[in-house]
Order: structure tokens, then sequence, then C-alpha cells
């Protein structure tokens, strides 16, 4: 994902964190595929984070994404001249 953006451009994220797996509403059923803060923060610690926060929502996305939902969002802005 970081090698897509453009010196400048924004990376908008939503991904699941690992309290999802409590909810079996949806995303991916095994913890390494699940996003948290910390991991989030190491990965873009060379980036500017504009946004990075972990929340509840209920979503209706279908059968397989429907029901109260444990989600986190980033945006962060890659650097210039990278």
């Amino acid at each position: 994902m970081k090698q897509a953006v453009k010196p400048g451009g924004f990376l908008l994220l939503q991904g699941y964190t690992p309290k999802q797996l409590d909810y079996r509403t949806g995303g991916p059923s095994a913890v390494e595929n699940l996003y948290t803060e910390a991991l989030l923060r190491a990965l873009f610690a060379d980036w500017e984070i504009v946004l990075l926060r972990e929340h509840e929502d209920i979503l209706d996305e279908g059968t397989a994404h429907r029901g109260r939902s444990a989600l986190i969002d980033l945006v962060a802005r890659k650097p210039t001249g990278r």
C-alpha cells in the first residue's frame, strides 16, 4: 500500500481490530490479519498520521458483514520526496 501512494498523497484505510473476533460479524478470522493501533503506528512511523482511531459501529454490507464491528481507521500522508 505504501508504495502505491505518490509523495504527498494520502492513504485511507479502514480495517478490523482483534476485538472483531469476538463479534464474528465479518472480516478476517485470523488475528494476524487484523490491525492494531500500535501496528499501524509502527508501519507508518515515517508518515504523517492525520487520523488513527479505533471505534465500533454497526455494519450492514451484505450477509458476510452485518452487525456490531470493531473497526480501525487510518488516514496517513506520505512525505514528499519519497
